[in-house]
This record gives C-alpha cells, sequence and structure tokens, in this order.
C-alpha cells in the first residue's frame, strides 16, 4: 500500500579548490594587467626662496607671452599662432637664450582641458626636441638612453621655464569656476 519513497540524493559538489583557483586568477589578471599611470603634467617646483635671496628682475624682451582663450585660440606675444607654431616659437626662443628665457602662460578659466594640454604638450614638445638634439650632439645617443648624470647636464643646458599666471575669466558676470 503505502510504498516507501527514496529520496534520491544529489552528490555534492567539492568546492574547497574554487576560492583558491577564483583568487589565482584575480591575482593573474592584476598582475598582467597594464594600468596607465603616465597622465597629467609632470613639474618639479622650485624650491622656496633662501631668506638671503633676492628676487631676479627679468629681461620682458626674453619673456614669452602664451595666451588661451575660451574659444581655444593660442596667442604667442599678441599674434594668433598654431601649436605647431608655438612650438617653433618656444624653440627658437630657448635656442637663442638658453637660461634666461621665461614663458608666461596666461589661460581662460573657459578654456577647455583638451586645448590646455594641447599647450602644454606644445612646450614641452619644444624642449624634448632641443634635449633631444643635445644629447645626441654631446654624447651620441638618444635623450632616452642618457644616464641620469648625463640627463641632468642635458636638463640644465636647456632648463625648462614655464610660468603660469593665475587664469582669467573673460565672461563678463565674473563667475567662478570653469573647465581649467
Amino acid at each position: 500500500m503505502f510504498r516507501k519513497r527514496y529520496r534520491q540524493q544529489i552528490p555534492e559538489l567539492n568546492t574547497t579548490s574554487t576560492a583558491d583557483i577564483s583568487f589565482m586568477l584575480l591575482i593573474f589578471f592584476l598582475v598582467t594587467s597594464s594600468m596607465d599611470t603616465d597622465k597629467g603634467l609632470l613639474r618639479q617646483m622650485p624650491p622656496p626662496p633662501l631668506d638671503h635671496e633676492q628676487p631676479v628682475d627679468i629681461n620682458k624682451d626674453l619673456v614669452m607671452r602664451v595666451a588661451l582663450d575660451a574659444d581655444g585660440q593660442l596667442t604667442c606675444d599678441g599674434k594668433t599662432v598654431s601649436v605647431r607654431q608655438l612650438t617653433d616659437e618656444v624653440r627658437t626662443l630657448a635656442q637663442v637664450n638658453r637660461t634666461g628665457h621665461v614663458v608666461s602662460l596666461q589661460v581662460d578659466r573657459q578654456a577647455t582641458y583638451e586645448a590646455y594640454f594641447e599647450m602644454q604638450n606644445a612646450i614641452v614638445g619644444a624642449y624634448h626636441a632641443l634635449r633631444e638634439q643635445y644629447a645626441r650632439e654631446r654624447y651620441g645617443r638618444s635623450y632616452g638612453l642618457c644616464t641620469a648624470d648625463e640627463k641632468a647636464a642635458v636638463n640644465a643646458y636647456y632648463p625648462q621655464r614655464i610660468s603660469e599666471a593665475p587664469t582669467t575669466d573673460a565672461s563678463s558676470d565674473g563667475q567662478k569656476g570653469g573647465r581649467v
């Protein structure tokens, strides 16, 4: 009459090593994945002035004034230039007077990050080209292949002299904030 019900037992899976395997896969992907850390601008702040140091007057003729307006337009000493022309202008200024020149930057608050970084890349690219050329002439190899002492000597020969003025706001309402 009554039949005995036999419950079918399902065999259990052995999950002991599952956590180990997943942990090993996690470590593998963390080690083999690349993370871009080359973003941003590499700048070294000047050391604070010593108590006995006096401010140095800079010859106004050796100051290149670069401005970036809200529309992304570059001007160099009052004339409109392209990014390529800016690179050439900075390179010429640094070649003519290696240690006495200054590139003064003025950026509008409404300028985009893309335009700002294009301007920065153009300026840094000019210094890089000069340093590369000097390293090849002086040491017979690329700047990237030079030793730390050689790089320091090249950097001292063509110092990167950039001064950033506070940002301006071209809008008439004087709103604070912006994209740069």
